[in-house]
């Protein structure tokens, strides 16, 4: 029976995987057919990717006498440098579209890649300015996005709040936008991966438990004044008992 049981959930397993497969394939390929619409360059660069490093992988093997030979890996590493040129190129796209859109920073942060812990929107404004946090091997990043008036004083009290519990862990402070001394929405992964490393994987962990426990006291307090004459130490009997 188990014998049985094993080759269905292999079989299952397979077909999940070519389904996906196929999935991601009709994506790449909707992707593709987009931006050949909006980039007229596009078609022309990846075949110039293609010639340019399948030609120089078979020129090498012309002057070693082994063109044949350099010939498939010239293929296949021509597919690769027009795939990457693709990509690029949409991603370019991407974030020109994305650009000065409410919540861009947030989407670019959410979308990078490595260990990375991405909290959105720890603080804001009706205008829908905002600060996210991000905590990594660098410490602690915070991004504003949207005006910069407005935004500047919220990134100067999340960071005097979250220094309070993190000790001597540094925090980076940045806006995005395209003004000077900002960070532009396409810069701004790069950016991020450029900070020095200046703390270990599990110092990220005790940090994000930290700053989480900070926001669920934050979320804790009672919200507007206290009435005249009270203590504090009632809202903290009243905190406890909840």
């Amino acid at each position: 029976m188990a014998p049985k049981l094993d080759k269905a959930a292999a079989k299952e397993a397979k077909l999940a995987r070519r389904k996906a497969s196929r999935e991601r394939r009709k994506q790449i390929f909707e992707a593709f057919k987009m931006q050949r619409r909006e980039d007229r360059g596009l078609i022309p660069w990846m075949v110039g990717a293609f010639l340019v490093v399948a030609g120089g992988i078979f020129a090498l093997g012309l002057i070693w006498g082994m063109h044949w030979i350099f010939l498939a890996p010239g293929i296949a590493f021509g597919v690769l440098a027009a795939v990457v040129i693709f990509g690029r190129r949409v991603q370019r796209n991407v974030f020109t579209k994305a650009d000065g859109q409410p919540g861009a920073a947030a989407w670019a942060l959410d979308n990078m890649r490595g260990n990375w812990r991405v909290t959105k929107a720890v603080a804001g404004t009706t205008q829908l300015d905002a600060v996210h946090r991000v905590v990594g091997r660098c410490g602690v990043v915070l991004v504003g996005e949207g005006a910069p008036h407005r935004v500047k004083p919220l990134l100067g009290q999340e960071k005097k709040r979250i220094a309070r519990v993190i000790g001597q862990t540094p925090i980076y402070d940045l806006i995005v936008g395209n003004e000077d001394e900002q960070v532009k929405l396409k810069d701004l992964q790069r950016h991020m991966t450029k900070l020095p490393r200046n703390i270990t994987k599990a110092q990220v962990d005790v940090i994000e438990t930290r700053l989480s426990a900070l926001a669920a006291r934050g979320a804790a307090m009672p919200k507007g004044p206290l009435p005249q004459g009270a203590k504090m130490r009632n809202v903290q009997r009243a905190m406890r008992r909840r």
